[in-house]
């Protein structure tokens, strides 16, 4: 037997998580993407969905967004990358907080065909799919 309409329900359900979203704080979420992930929000953050969830089994809220990074890729004439970056709006930023180096050195043509440069690269792209999966997934 119902006791409520549920297209009420709902619709009120819709009114929290809509003005929940218009209070949610985004230079602290910035803030937070810069320490977990090293890079700031690009100009675009398209909201997706929002809902009420269950989270170690307390009653939570979870946004989903898209947002843009821009990459840059930096590599020699041999096809070995040099570096990868990701730039936030800031050039100064870029440069201290976002820039991941293959290696410690700067590029040494005589160490190219070395294979700890190459599993250097593989870990830093295998790190770089941790940190878009984790984007993706709403930092789950």
């Amino acid at each position: 037997m119902k006791i409520t309409n549920s297209n009420t329900i709902r619709s009120s359900q819709r009114e929290l998580i809509d003005s929940v979203n218009a209070e949610l704080d985004w230079g602290a979420i910035e803030q937070l993407l810069l320490e977990k992930h090293k890079f700031t929000l690009q100009d675009e953050v398209d909201y997706k969905n929002g809902d009420l969830v269950v989270y170690k089994d307390k009653i939570a809220y979870q946004f989903d967004f898209e947002i843009k990074v821009s990459l840059s890729v930096t590599f020699g004439r041999d096809g070995e990358c040099l570096e990868l970056s990701t730039s936030g709006s800031d050039e100064t930023e870029k440069a201290e907080n976002k820039t991941v180096s293959v290696g410690d050195e700067a590029f040494d043509p005589d160490r190219d065909g070395d294979p700890s440069a190459r599993k250097d690269l593989s870990s830093m792209a295998s790190s770089i799919a941790g940190m878009i999966s984790d984007i993706n997934n709403g930092g789950r």
